[in-house]
């Protein structure tokens, strides 16, 4: 027999009744601040609003007191450009031409382990709504993976669901997927990260927010029916550590329908385009909770929902179940009165559900001082009762202990210079072999081609290029580039710099693809919070990226926060993840990484020091990590960046490449390897260190013999040294790589080497 429904009325006059507040995830202090909110127990309706929106993943508790850095120290220079900062679904910003580009990136790490398949291409579904709330058009999406050792049986598992989920959910919605990572390393074992990133375009005036103003307007739940899929979802999943006792506290993972997703899309864009919407939230973690309370406490702050009409896949739901589900494909819209018959016959063009189930009301001053008013009403019962403000935005926020974690010392001692390197050029020859058919280095191929990279016509650089791009603007030409990087054994040596290195590298892609980096998103995936050393790894990373885009003038627009990333005891490196986003005027102006013909000269862009520790050649050579990951110079990284940006718009540069993992080594076989054209260098100094080193601010370069005086000037007046390594020669068959006075390997057994990991590990 079904438990008697509890309402409001229940709870006032049964203030003793037992609770599962802890089985949800409360603390026994958050508990007693529900009931000294409400002056009286919560219902269980109540009880399972709050403790989803209480929620690590959805609240920030323990991540909050560290974030506010990102507004505070921005400037007026990163404001510039910014139309919507932190705090909305997403970022906005102000491309140009009347152009506005919004982006994010998040993760569904959890789920997509529980359930590779469905939890990475929910992944997908939720980030795209995200930007269609905004009121934009997606029109691209990125993947940033971390899984354990390619050869584990658990990656084995894992890797090719999560890249079929990735890869048939944007697919089917029609989104390019134009980069993304793909990263191994034995923390991530138990742990895949699957970060989504969705970018999408609207003009300035298309802007929409989530808010429910407007006394009388009307409260329309649109697109998928609710059902009994990924109750408690991810708001719980990701708010908790997994043991290695098994799959407990895991709740079912969102069943994803791309489909619907689809057809949801155009329908809000139309409806956005007649101009019948006054606010509108998705519908993702924490389902209807999160898009009642945040709708409400952003607008006039009252709101009356009867739960009773939300349309079910499942007629068995009680009310908790409703409110908590984290079904797909659903949003909700704020209407004026007079045009919801309208906004109902474009859902019904689109063959997309709509119900009005609830509408924005009128609150009293006192209701107002204390976070507005929620009425959740059940078949004329009022089951929820509560000030939304409360449950959306003033949750707890806890200051949680950290401290530098007493082995940091050791392992920074630890450095790679003592390792055995390779002095002959017969062993530097078989190490760049190796390093090259390592999982990290090798083609990624196998799980690129899973995506369609080119639907819609406007993809101008994709995977494997050093930044996707799009074209915003057929007539101008106007385009945005992305790049997202983190190397979390840069962070695990170091997190601060470890983060300025991620937004180094990211902001140093989208430069030399000839962008001007203009914002920032993040999603920062760490341990457990309650884990000082993990604390403390976090409070560095936020540090140093908020920094780091102080020293470059761009804002961090938004992004996410995914802790508890650990099985038992271990947690993963720390991986801020962060993806940078650049305007270029003109596509066609763009620099691809590819040589494209022979006779090129080859320059390297900036200075090479004997730096190791963290390297992949530390990492695949020797499983060896410890010592200080590279110093970053985010001067010289702003230098460079404005050197590539005026180079490409002077149509001086024929490829480049920037210098990161694998070195320069890793550097000349990929831009080698594009189209089949050769190159001898000649090196200075130490071989190795020259070849493998992974210092900073470097990029690999290739120019037409005719531009070489310009384009050294042009390095002079940014203040970038530069140096001459040699030239592009031999295309097709008979093409190599020579390093002269070491070695030559020709093109076909690199290629060979390199495009075999993937296929022989996952076939």
């Amino acid at each position: 027999m079904a438990a008697p429904l509890d309402t409001v009325a229940h709870a006032q006059n049964d203030p003793d009744r037992n609770q599962p507040w802890a089985d949800l995830g409360l603390k026994p202090d958050e508990y007693a601040e529900i009931r000294e909110i409400l002056g009286r127990r919560p219902t269980s309706s109540e009880l399972a609003m709050y403790s989803v929106m209480w929620s690590e993943h959805c609240s920030y508790k323990s991540s909050k007191v560290h974030l506010r850095q990102f507004g505070e120290k921005v400037t007026d220079e990163m404001r510039a450009h910014l139309m919507v900062g932190m705090g909305e679904n997403a970022g906005v910003v102000d491309i140009g031409q009347g152009y506005a580009v919004t982006f994010k990136v998040e993760s569904h790490n959890h789920p997509s382990y529980v359930e590779p398949y469905q939890g990475a291409a929910t992944g997908v579904g939720g980030i795209v709504r995200d930007i269609l709330s905004m009121g934009a058009r997606p029109v691209a999406v990125m993947d940033p993976l971390r899984f354990g050792p390619l050869d584990a049986d658990d990656t084995k598992r894992v890797l090719p669901g999560i890249v079929a989920g990735v890869g048939g959910y944007g697919n089917c919605l029609g989104l390019p997927n134009i980069g993304g990572e793909a990263v191994f390393d034995e923390s991530y074992l138990g742990n895949p990260l699957v970060n989504a990133l969705c970018v999408g375009v609207m003009r300035h005036e298309q802007l929409h927010l989530a808010k429910a103003s407007g006394v009388g307007n009307q409260v329309i739940l649109y697109g998928a029916r609710t059902g009994g899929d990924g109750i408690g979802g991810v708001s719980v999943l990701a708010s908790e550590t997994f043991d290695s006792g098994g799959p407990a506290k895991r709740p079912s993972v969102q069943v994803g329908d791309p489909f619907m997703e689809k057809l949801l899309i155009e329908c809000t864009l139309e409806l956005f385009a007649e101009e019948l919407v006054t606010g509108i939230q998705d519908l993702g973690g924490a389902g209807l909770s999160c898009a009642t309370s945040e709708l409400a406490s952003a607008g006039d702050g009252g709101m009356r929902v009867w739960l009773d009409r939300v349309p079910l896949r499942d007629s068995t739901l009680s009310p908790e179940e409703i409110l908590m589900s984290e079904s797909q494909e659903r949003m909700m819209a704020v209407v004026e009165p007079a045009k919801v018959a309208r906004f109902l016959e474009i859902c019904e063009k689109w063959e997309v559900d709509a119900t009005v189930v609830g509408e924005v009301t009128e609150v009293s001053p006192e209701e107002a001082e204390r976070g507005g008013r929620l009425l959740v009403e059940w078949h004329g019962e009022v089951v929820c009762d509560v000030p939304p403000r409360t449950v959306a935005h003033e949750g707890p926020v806890y200051d949680r202990p950290y401290h530098r974690p007493a082995w940091q010392d050791a392992l920074q001692a630890d450095d790679a210079s003592v390792l055995p390197r390779p002095t002959t050029g017969d062993e530097l020859r078989d190490t760049l072999l190796r390093m090259v058919a390592s999982p990290n280095l090798c083609d990624r191929s196998w799980i690129t081609d899973q995506y369609d990279r080119y639907v819609l016509g406007n993809t101008v650089l994709a995977q494997p290029e050093d930044a996707g791009m799009v074209r915003v603007d057929e007539e101008s030409g106007l385009g945005v580039a992305l790049a997202t990087d983190c190397n979390g054994r840069f962070a695990k040596l170091d997190p601060y710099t470890g983060a300025k290195l991620a937004l180094a590298e990211s902001f140093r892609n989208v430069a030399v693809s000839g962008a001007r980096p203009m914002a920032v998103s993040d999603c920062l995936n760490f341990g457990s919070p309650e884990d000082p050393d993990v604390m403390w790894q976090f409070a560095e990373a936020v540090r140093g990226l908020a920094d780091g885009c102080q020293e470059l003038g761009i804002p961090v627009t938004g992004g996410n926060v995914s802790l508890y990333n650990q099985t038992g005891e271990t947690p993963i490196h720390p991986t801020p993840v962060v993806a940078v986003l650049g305007v270029i005027d003109d596509v066609t102006r763009r620099t691809p990484v590819g040589l494209r013909a022979e006779g090129m000269r080859l320059l390297q862009v900036g200075t090479t020091r004997e730096e190791l520790s963290g390297s992949e050649w530390a990492h695949v050579v020797h499983r060896h990590l410890g010592g200080l990951p590279p110093q970053v110079d985010l001067a010289a990284e702003r230098a460079l960046g404005e050197l590539f940006v005026a180079a490409a718009a002077e149509g001086i540069v024929h490829a480049a490449h920037d210098l990161s993992d694998g070195g320069l080594a890793q550097a000349l076989v990929e831009t080698c390897l594009r189209n089949g054209v050769g190159a001898t260098v000649s090196v200075a100094g130490d071989p190795f260190v020259a070849l493998f080193a992974e210092s900073t601010a470097r990029a690999l370069v290739a120019v037409d013999p005719a531009e070489v005086d310009r384009f050294t000037a042009l390095c002079e007046q940014h203040g970038c040294p530069v140096t001459d390594l040699g030239v592009s020669e031999g295309a097709g068959d008979g093409a190599s790589l020579t390093v002269e006075g070491q070695f030559a390997v020709p093109l076909e057994e690199i290629r060979a080497a390199w495009s075999a990991t993937l296929p022989a590990a996952l076939a």
